[in-house]
């Protein structure tokens, strides 16, 4: 089984360039985030001409998430259970299926903006119910894994120079404290290989030129359970797929197992 993560940063905008890396990839499961569409809007016809089903949670202009699935999309959960809200309304930032015999999540983990913001609360408060949310899941029999956007950078190793994050979100003590909390309710960080330069960023902004200059972050995460990583045969960033008009700012990062292992 093939499956990956990737922030498309609106499903809209970057639709054929989607379903053209989906028929080239052979991805089997794909985890979305920032669909940035509504769940009428998604475009379920398209992708089921490819093979895949959809399962989406997606209310609008902002955030969204979805899982692509050609081997199956069983027992949907929509939603973080018991997640904060925001402003009143739980954004739709996670989803969840077993597809193949595989329980997945895809996560779009708040940003947080400012470290004095309240957004940055609420971030943290999202992971810990994130990591309730994954606990008996994370502990049984079952391949699984959490994969998505989680806005952190697990170390400094994962910046392309620390200094220049200093003082801001996705590095901060707390953000990665909240990481190590989700692995250990028995999670792995599976690490991709980069197919260029020695670092698997999986960021670059869209200015000064970020990306030619590989001025990266690794934010796309895939976090397993034991039964997921000792399935692992390869892991990789498609950098590729950064490249180029109209890409996303992320690349997708795809992992290979052989569940038969």
């Amino acid at each position: 089984m093939r499956i990956a993560t990737y922030n498309v940063n609106s499903i809209t905008a970057r639709l054929p360039r989607l379903l053209a890396w989906l028929e080239s990839s052979g991805t089997d499961v794909v985890c979305i985030q920032e669909t940035k569409c509504s769940a009428e809007q998604f475009p379920h016809e398209q992708l089921r001409e490819l093979g895949y089903e959809a399962a989406v949670n997606a209310t609008g202009r902002w955030n969204g998430v979805a899982l692509l699935s050609k081997v199956g999309l069983d027992d949907v959960v929509t939603g973080l259970p018991d997640g904060p809200d925001y402003e009143g309304v739980q954004e739709p930032r996670a989803i969840s299926a077993t597809c193949g015999g595989v329980r997945v999540w895809s996560v779009y983990v708040p940003n947080g903006r400012e470290v004095e913001h309240d957004h940055y609360g609420y971030k943290l408060q999202w992971f810990r119910s994130l990591a309730t949310a994954v606990a008996e899941d994370a502990a049984g029999p079952r391949p699984f894994a959490v994969l998505g956007d989680f806005n952190v950078a697990p170390t400094d190793e994962d910046v392309y120079d620390p200094a220049v994050f200093e003082g801001l979100t996705h590095v901060t003590p707390a953000e990665r404290a909240a990481l190590e909390a989700l692995r250990a309710a028995g999670l792995s960080d599976v690490f991709p290989r980069a197919l260029k330069y020695d670092r698997p960023y999986t960021f670059w902004d869209y200015r000064m030129l970020a990306f030619p200059k590989n001025k990266g972050m690794r934010i796309d995460l895939v976090y397993g359970n034991e039964p997921f990583t000792k399935a692992v045969t390869d892991a990789y960033v498609d950098r590729e797929e950064r490249k180029g008009k109209g890409a996303s700012d992320h690349a997708p990062v795809v992992v290979d197992l052989d569940l038969d292992r």
